[in-house]
């Protein structure tokens, strides 16, 4: 999943987020509550703002639940039991979708 954010910045808000993965704000301040591996910052109205890491961290829950049909329950163990190896394979697969996108456009404009 390729998501058109801004790669400079340091915070994203949860509306944001919400709009690039085309979810309500409300399942992303769920899956806060379900997921450890998340750990957005409050500010001072203690409005959730998400790093780069967590975003990550999102795209991966998003990839396992939303994508690859794992429950709650089970993407949990996932993440947990082989997160490291989990992250290595979805950062590939992120990076290989990043490129595929460029080649079409290039197609494109052909």
């Amino acid at each position: 999943m390729h998501l058109n954010l801004s790669p400079d910045k340091r915070y994203y808000s949860i509306g944001e987020l919400a709009k690039a993965f085309n979810v309500n704000a409300s399942l992303l301040r769920f899956w806060d509550k379900e997921f450890d591996i998340l750990k957005p910052r409050k500010n001072a109205k203690g409005n959730r703002m998400f790093t780069p890491e967590d975003v990550k961290n999102l795209q991966l829950i998003f990839h396992l639940v939303k994508e690859r049909g794992f429950t709650l329950e089970g993407a949990k163990i996932h993440l947990k039991e082989g997160q490291k190896k989990t992250l290595d394979k979805f950062e590939i697969i992120n990076k290989l979708e990043g490129i595929k996108a460029q080649l079409l456009n290039i197609k494109g404009e052909l």
